[in-house]
């Protein structure tokens, strides 16, 4: 009979510290100038104080841990709070928290954000990895949008017209466009809200 291999709490607690300092680190060149052709795990590990093998063996590979400091910022600027809004009974008022979220999101960090989206425009991979993520929230939007024709059939064409519209208004690029320092995050956000509800309402009559 083989025997479990003992793993010591204190070995994996230094472990997942030394990921947590390796995804800070990553962070950090990302919102330096440059951030897409200056990521790598050699950069990384010149960051973070360690070797580019510590970093490899924890993540295996650039896209790897580019994803993992994007869950990092992710979970950080609260956009598990896409739960809440998803749950929501009325998919009306799902869309306006779902707007608040993504706005929330896209100021967390304003700098990095900045830096990620105006420099991976040229790196496949940065390109590859915005898109997927850009995806989910796309998908989010159709789900909403499909629990409100659920009881009538919209004119054809409307849905996925009106899925686009919100994939538009709920972007990055958008948010950028509108957040100046008169308009802060939160009022930004009250605006897109409102452009959406028109969008809504436009798009699907008496539904909106």
């Amino acid at each position: 009979m083989s025997s479990r291999p003992y793993k010591s709490p204190r070995r994996a607690e230094a472990a997942a510290q030394t990921r947590d300092r390796i995804v800070a680190a990553a962070t950090a060149v990302l919102g330096s100038p440059g951030a897409a052709g200056a990521f790598s795990l050699e950069a990384t590990a010149k960051a973070a104080g360690v070797t580019r093998l510590t970093v490899y063996n924890q993540f295996g590979s650039r896209r790897a841990l580019l994803e993992a400091v994007f869950d990092d910022r992710a979970r950080r600027a609260g956009l598990h709070r896409l739960g809440e809004a998803m749950a929501d009974p009325d998919p009306h008022a799902g869309l306006r928290r779902l707007v608040a979220v993504f706005c929330h999101f896209w100021d967390f960090e304003r700098g990095v954000t900045e830096r990620v989206h105006a420099e991976s425009l040229g790196d496949a991979e940065f390109v590859e990895a915005l898109k997927a993520r850009n995806e989910r929230r796309r998908q989010a939007l159709a789900v909403l949008v499909a629990r409100m024709t659920k009881d009538r059939t919209p004119p054809d064409g409307a849905t996925k017209d009106l899925v686009d519209v919100l994939f538009a208004l709920t972007s990055y690029g958008f948010f950028a466009s509108l957040s100046t320092p008169e308009r802060p995050a939160e009022a930004t956000a009250t605006l897109i809200a409102a452009l959406a509800g028109a969008a809504v309402a436009q798009a699907l009559p008496g539904l909106g």
